[in-house]
This record gives C-alpha cells, structure tokens and sequence, in this order.
C-alpha cells in the first residue's frame, strides 16, 4: 500500500485530539530546527508520510510529558534513525540479540532503519571493554576506520565477547574469520561450477544468496558433526 501524505491542515487534524496546543507555526518551528522534514510538492506545499506524523508525535510527547529540551529530543530522533531502541525514560539501547537456534543462517531481521552504532555504543550492546574492541579490530574481526557499526558487527562483537569472557584471547579468534572466508570461498566456487555447467536440478530457480547460505549452512553442519564427534572421543 503507498503512504499517501498529507498537507498541513490534514496534519494538524490528526493530532489536535491528542496535542490540543500542536499549530502550525509550532509545526513549522520544529521543520525549522530539523526534527521532521516532510517532503515538499513543486508549489513548495508541505506532505507528511505516516512516517513523519508519528516522528512528530514522538516530539510533541517528549515535550509535554517528559519536558525534555530540543537538544535531548534531537539525540533521540537520531538515535531512532541509526536502529537503536528508545524507551519511555528516554534509555537507548541496541536491538537485543537474537535467540540461538542451532547454525541456520536466518536472513538478519527486517528493519525499518538500518542499525548504525557508534563505536560506544557497540561495545556497550556487546558488553565488551575498550581493549577487546581494538584487538577485534586488530585481528580483522572488526572494520578498520569505521564511523558506524551495523548488526553484522554487533552480532560478532556480541560472539567475540562470549568468548573473551571465558578467557580466550582475541588472536585466537582468527581462525574463525578464516574459516568464514573459507566458506564463503567454496559457496562462490559452487555458483561459478553452476554457472558454468548449469544450475543443479534440485536449485533450479534458487537465487545466488539462498544457494550460498546453504552452502554456508553445510559447512557450518560439517564443522559441529566434527566438533560433536571430537568431544564423544574425549569422554
């Protein structure tokens, strides 16, 4: 379904019921100091997206009920835009992490603001200290330079961690990255011998990204039949 947006008038409409004090001017006050930015007709008339009227929402709310000042509703709004949650007190925080189920390589959850942390910010959702963040980054686990982080990173941050808090080392997590390039490696070998001979008949109709996780998938399959045979020796 499109999001049909609304002018002005439809805008105030809408809310007065809940913000009997919400104007106008007070709309436009706010566009002016960059909390909402609607859209804007070839005459220059101003559409709200449903996206836009809850966002003002969230602003008019922190006013009335928590008095927070523009400064504190700016960071956020930004907040928001970078994926974190927000709770009523104000609290930000990441996404939490996904519950374990075995090695299926799920697609990462659908968002509607892709997840963007700050370097603070992902080592407080993976509960990592300074140190553990810049040997991640060392060792290639981590980008190198990076001005955000994204789920990808928050979940091999959160990973890493675990694992530091048991007392393994940071260098000794390598080899993880270099089986996961190695995995990676033979999912693009099977695309390159499916293209060249012709899709496998049991794929026909996948595409690219579904027969790589399942290549990716069988090889994580094979490494925890390995581990698991290796631990039934060892008792």
């Amino acid at each position: 379904m499109p999001d049909e947006r609304i002018g002005i008038g439809a805008l105030i409409a809408q809310l007065e019921g809940d913000f009997p004090d919400v104007t106008i001017s007070k709309v436009r006050y706010l566009e002016a100091e960059g909390l909402i930015s609607p859209s804007r007709t070839t005459s220059g008339y101003r559409k709200f997206s449903r996206a836009d009227v809850e966002r003002l929402r969230f602003v008019l709310a922190a006013q009335r009920d928590r008095f927070w000042p523009l400064k504190v509703i700016r960071e956020r709004l930004d907040a928001m835009d970078r994926g974190l949650n927000v709770d009523d007190d104000g609290a930000v925080a990441a996404p939490p992490g996904p519950a374990q189920s075995g090695v299926r390589l799920d697609p990462p959850p659908e968002r509607s603001r892709p997840l963007r942390l700050t370097a603070v910010e992902l080592q407080e959702a993976a509960d990592i200290d300074t140190a553990t963040f810049r040997e991640l980054i060392s060792y290639g686990l981590l980008p190198k330079s990076s001005e955000y982080y994204d789920h990808a990173d928050l979940e091999v941050a959160r990973a890493s961690g675990a694992l530091v808090a048991v007392g393994i080392d940071v260098r000794h997590l390598r080899p993880f990255k270099s089986a996961a390039e190695r995995d990676l490696g033979l999912a693009e070998h099977v695309l390159g011998q499916q293209a060249l001979h012709g899709r496998a008949a049991g794929d026909e109709g996948l595409d690219d990204d579904t027969v790589t996780r399942r290549v990716v998938e069988d090889c994580l399959d094979l490494h925890m039949a390995l581990v698991r045979r290796g631990l039934q020796t060892r008792t």
